[in-house]
């Protein structure tokens, strides 16, 4: 097992803890913080672990597949739903740690980082990359290579969805434009991806037929249900956002009357 799977499963590990432990806090000194929050960030967090620990079903590369999907999509999802920015800003007490978090979650970096388009790029165009050069390949066989796309598509695929979603308080939001028209490129682009390895296996591999079209079956499927899922979650966030500022437009005119 590579060091860098260990780290992950220790670094999930050790989250999941510290988040249930600052929710509890939270509710015990009589805010409100929902319970399903808590699932998503543990069920998350079990997922990475179980990702990078279990040998997972299936034919080689329909394993790592497998891995992928959870890693780099179905994980990522749970951990942005639980609000873990949210979480950490409302427990942290005021002062030099509170005010260095927002400095950094406000600043201009951290909104070009969360630009769609961009996004988007580092997760779905490193995995062009992945697949479709001799760099799987090599991550066969150079263990720092491993280690530096596994960590790449898990911190990728955070950053995408956080991106699309964007559930945390961040100074400059980007509209529902940009993000709806960016997850759908995205699909699209991870889509043909998956269609082009049912045809054609990664350079310089050594892939059964079978374990090759399950694979890219489980990619291109499992891909889809990822992004209806996260189509969902940003329909009913701006359906919710867009109702709450109609309800305080209409109070405005109540009020000044």
């Amino acid at each position: 097992m590579a060091a860098i799977e260990l780290v992950i499963a220790a670094t999930a590990c050790a989250a999941v803890l510290g988040y249930l432990l600052a929710a509890t806090r939270l509710r015990r000194r009589g805010d409100m913080w929902p319970r399903r929050r808590d699932v998503f960030f543990l069920a998350g967090g079990s997922a990475l672990v179980c990702a990078v620990l279990i040998p997972l079903p299936g034919e080689p590369f329909t394993g790592h597949m497998t891995q992928h999907l959870i890693t780099a999509m179905i994980a990522p999802l749970l951990l942005v739903l639980s609000r873990p920015l949210t979480l950490t800003l409302r427990v942290l007490p005021p002062g030099r740690a509170r005010r260095a978090l927002l400095t950094m979650a406000h600043s201009r970096p951290a909104a070009w980082l969360v630009f769609p388009p961009l996004a988007a790029l580092l997760d779905i165009g490193v995995l062009w990359l992945l697949y479709r050069t001799p760099l799987y390949a090599a991550t066969q066989h150079q263990p720092l290579v491993h280690a530096a796309v596994h960590a790449h598509v898990l911190i990728a695929g955070l950053l995408f969805t956080f991106a699309v979603c964007q559930l945390d308080p961040l100074r400059h939001r980007w509209n529902l434009a940009w993000r709806a028209t960016t997850l759908l490129a995205a699909g699209a682009a991870h889509a043909i991806l998956a269609k082009t390895l049912y045809a054609t296996p990664p350079p310089a591999t050594a892939v059964t037929t079978d374990d090759l079209h399950t694979a890219a079956q489980l990619m291109y499927y499992g891909g889809d249900l990822v992004e209806i899922a996260l189509a969902a979650t940003v329909a009913i966030t701006w359906y919710t956002t867009t109702g709450r500022a109609h309800t305080r437009r209409r109070r405005q005119p109540a009020a000044a009357s």
